[in-house]
Formats: C-alpha cells, sequence, structure tokens
C-alpha cells in the first residue's frame, strides 16, 4: 500500500522473471460508468496482454488503484455532477496519487531508478495528462490511450458531459507540460470519439503540450477498450515502441 494524504493507495507491481532492466510502467485505469461498480475495481493482471507486453520489454509495470477504487478504497476524489463539471480539479485529484504511486515504485530496490513511462486509459489518461502537467522529473514520457472524462453520459454512447470543459481542461494542462507524450484514440470510441479527441488534442498542444496523436481506424465493437483488449497490442505496441524509441533517441519532444 502507498502512503498517499488521507489513506494509502493499492498497487500492483508486476516484474519480468528475470528481472527488470527497462524503465518503470506505470498504467492508470478508467473509471466504470455506473458509481457502485467502482468497489469492485481491480488492477489489471500482470498475466493481462497489455501488461505481458511491457514485461516481455523488460519493463517493471506499476498499475495503483486511485482513492475510492477497490481495495484503495476512501473517499473518491474524482466526481463531477453535470452542469457543474470541473475536469481540471479531477485530473489534478488523480494526478496527486500517481506522483505518490510513482515515487514509492521507484524507491524499491527491485525498480530500475530511471524515468518512468506513464500509460493512462480512459479516465486514467486523463489524470496521465493531468500528471504530465506537473513536468515531474522522474517521468520520461507519457501516453494517453483513449483519455477523457465524462462519456457516456446517461448511460448513452457518443454523450458527453460538457465536452466543452473537457476540451479546456486539456488546454489548460497543455499551458505547462512539456513532457513528450503519445496520444491514441479510435475511430469507434463510444466515449470519446474522434472529432472530440480532435479538439483536445489540438486545445493541448496549441496550449504549449507536446503530443502526437495516433488516431485509429474502428478497432472492435468499441475502440475505447483496444489498450486492455484481446490483441489490442498488436495495433498500439508498435505505435508505443516507436514513440519510446524516438524519445531515448533524442528526439526529445513529441511531433504535434
Amino acid at each position: 500500500m502507498v502512503p498517499v494524504e488521507g489513506g494509502r493507495i493499492f498497487t500492483r507491481l508486476c516484474l519480468p522473471a528475470a528481472g527488470a532492466t527497462d524503465a518503470l510502467v506505470l498504467i492508470n485505469h478508467g473509471t466504470p460508468a455506473r458509481a457502485e461498480l467502482r468497489a469492485g475495481v481491480t488492477p489489471a493482471a500482470c498475466s493481462s496482454e497489455a501488461v505481458r507486453w511491457f514485461l516481455a520489454r523488460g519493463h517493471a509495470v506499476g498499475l495503483p488503484l486511485r482513492r475510492g477504487y477497490g481495495e484503495t478504497g476512501g473517499t473518491y476524489m474524482e466526481g463531477n455532477v453535470c452542469g457543474r463539471s470541473d475536469y481540471v480539479r479531477s485530473g489534478r485529484e488523480s494526478a496527486r496519487d500517481i506522483a505518490a504511486a510513482l515515487s514509492w515504485l521507484l524507491a524499491r530496490p527491485d525498480v530500475p531508478r530511471r524515468p518512468a513511462i506513464v500509460i493512462g486509459q480512459s479516465t486514467g489518461g486523463l489524470a496521465t495528462v493531468a500528471f504530465a502537467a506537473t513536468n515531474p522529473a522522474n517521468v520520461a514520457a507519457l501516453v494517453n490511450m483513449a483519455g477523457g472524462r465524462g462519456g457516456w453520459y446517461q448511460n448513452t454512447p457518443h454523450m458527453n458531459c460538457e465536452p466543452d470543459l473537457l476540451v479546456e481542461a486539456m488546454g489548460q494542462f497543455g499551458r505547462t507540460a512539456r513532457l513528450p507524450m503519445l496520444w491514441i484514440y479510435t475511430e469507434n470510441d463510444t466515449f470519446f470519439g474522434p472529432a472530440l479527441a480532435g479538439r483536445m488534442h489540438a486545445a493541448f498542444t496549441e496550449a504549449g503540450g507536446e503530443a502526437r496523436l495516433e488516431r485509429l481506424a474502428s478497432w472492435g465493437r468499441d475502440g475505447h477498450n483496444l489498450f486492455f483488449g484481446n490483441h489490442g497490442s498488436l495495433i498500439w505496441g508498435p505505435l508505443v515502441a516507436d514513440f519510446l524509441a524516438g524519445v531515448r533517441g533524442g528526439g526529445g519532444k513529441a511531433a504535434r
């Protein structure tokens, strides 16, 4: 359990069989559409496809549960009421948990002490963008997989709660974020479709943030699930590998 102000964060750590030889990858989860399901959220298993993709490349993989979810429990800090949405506040609360988990994991003797890679899917993607805005010194690069908040409003696909405020939040995070980012969205994402993804990316980069946007074709029944989906790594894996190679090759800033 990782200490954080107001409680502790349950975090799963997965390691390659021969030990980690490459940077820590911290993966941030999404949020169930129904509030009563948050208590049942668990970290992805070490045997899951997305985690195995990184383990096979020598990475340690950390999977924290933010406050208000699953075994971490405690007060849910990320919530919004449509009509009074504050996506900046939600993202910053999530970013606090990411920072705590990352610091704790990097202090472990079985985790390589080199700048980490932070990834988030869905609301975890928004959390990752918010965390990028803090320019953490212990991070090399970040990946936003289908990130956002307020999707499936009123349990309706392609319906978003106050999307203009979500776009504004991305712009606010972009004002200070300077680490390289990769953003991946699909054509048939029922939470954050291509038009909204484009608006969020434009707001982020026009404010000064550095992010490469990959707009992928439709995947499965709902492209929102690409990252953790069966055989999803065949699609996103090469993009992530290319992005990280560019960062490590001295390319520095991600292409817009």
